[in-house]
């Protein structure tokens, strides 16, 4: 288990560009409007017959994932291939590392490659802060998500989807959802709309489903639904995470659905023009009704679209923060 987090690993180089992407907690907001802006212009980009930038042509990405993750794995290595890298997608259930062979080692067996970048993706909180420490300097390394901990690019894919359809951040009431206990998309997500400047952010929940003193993250918690949505601007579902969870924290999902699931009569307590969220899959009827998935105030596949830029954007900001710490050293 890596559940000891090494925050020492700095994600940006000396002249304050990002070099790796570990986590969206302490990142400046220049460095999160970096990214948006520069997602935001590579989704122009996706409406054009050719896709593809050479942006990475040379460089090699490795797709490291201890876990399974269709969607994110997918994105990742589609993002990578729109910025003409070379990629390799490392499954870790077949590898050497299923043989014995410790993570570092398997660390300096892909070094010994020449790879330019690690997307990391682990069921152990602090594994990608591990991996930036172990790892050569030359080598950036961006997290897919690691345990409970973060999974930054998926909680700037929805700053991204946020501020395509609102415009901004300020004054926005934004609430959460569900399973905020086992969420590491929720925890990226609070520290990036803080940074952001957002006006309020809610969790709502079941208490078996909250962390201890979550709000000493800065948000407001509600155990009741229809309290919780009352007015927001953004109302952000989260799967919930059965592979995580005891029985004891859930009476069943039907009676999930009944108290804590969106449908059309409690969207109706938002703002009229609020949009839904949901970082996928998503489990209809339990989260979310497929009414309201598949209206017409869900973004749920914007998200998708958005959450390629994003990767692409992080991938190619990383690899030049890289390539700026070796010219000057650091």
């Amino acid at each position: 288990m890596i559940e000891s987090i090494d925050h020492n690993s700095s994600q940006l180089n000396q002249d304050g560009q990002l070099k790796h992407f570990l986590t969206t907690q302490d990142l400046p907001i220049n460095i999160l409007n970096e990214i948006l802006d520069t997602a935001d212009s590579f989704l122009d980009m996706s409406s054009q017959q050719v896709k593809k930038v050479p942006l990475l042509r040379g460089k090699t990405i490795v797709n490291l994932f201890f876990e399974p993750s269709t969607r994110t794995s997918s994105t990742f290595e589609l993002a990578a291939k729109r910025l003409s890298a070379d990629v390799l997608n490392l499954n870790i259930s077949t590898s050497s590392a299923s043989k014995g062979e410790s993570l570092k080692d398997t660390l300096m067996t892909l070094e010994a490659m020449h790879a330019d970048m690690f997307i990391v993706r682990h069921p152990d909180s602090g594994a990608a802060h591990f991996i930036a420490n172990q790892v050569t300097p030359n080598i950036a390394v961006i997290n897919a998500g690691d345990g409970r901990h973060a999974h930054p690019t998926q909680a700037m894919l929805d700053m991204l989807t946020i501020r395509r359809c609102k415009g901004q951040f300020e004054g926005l009431v934004i609430a959460i959802v569900g399973d905020i206990l086992h969420s590491r998309v929720a925890r990226s997500k609070i520290h990036a709309l803080r940074t952001l400047g957002v006006a309020e952010i809610r969790v709502i929940a079941p208490k078996t489903l909250l962390p201890k003193d979550i709000e000493m993250m800065g948000v407001k918690v509600y155990t009741d639904f229809n309290q919780g949505i009352k007015d927001c601007d953004v109302v952000s579902m989260l799967r919930l995470q059965k592979e995580r969870m005891n029985s004891a924290l859930l009476p069943s999902e039907a009676e999930f659905f009944n108290l804590y699931g969106l449908n059309s009569e409690r969207l109706k307590l938002a703002k009229p023009d609020a949009i839904v969220m949901h970082p996928g899959p998503i489990n209809r009827g339990v989260e979310i009704e497929s009414a309201v998935a598949d209206g017409p105030q869900s973004t749920i596949l914007q998200q998708v679209t958005n959450g390629i830029a994003v990767r692409m954007a992080v991938m190619s900001m990383a690899i030049s923060g890289q390539l700026t710490s070796r010219i000057s050293g650091s």
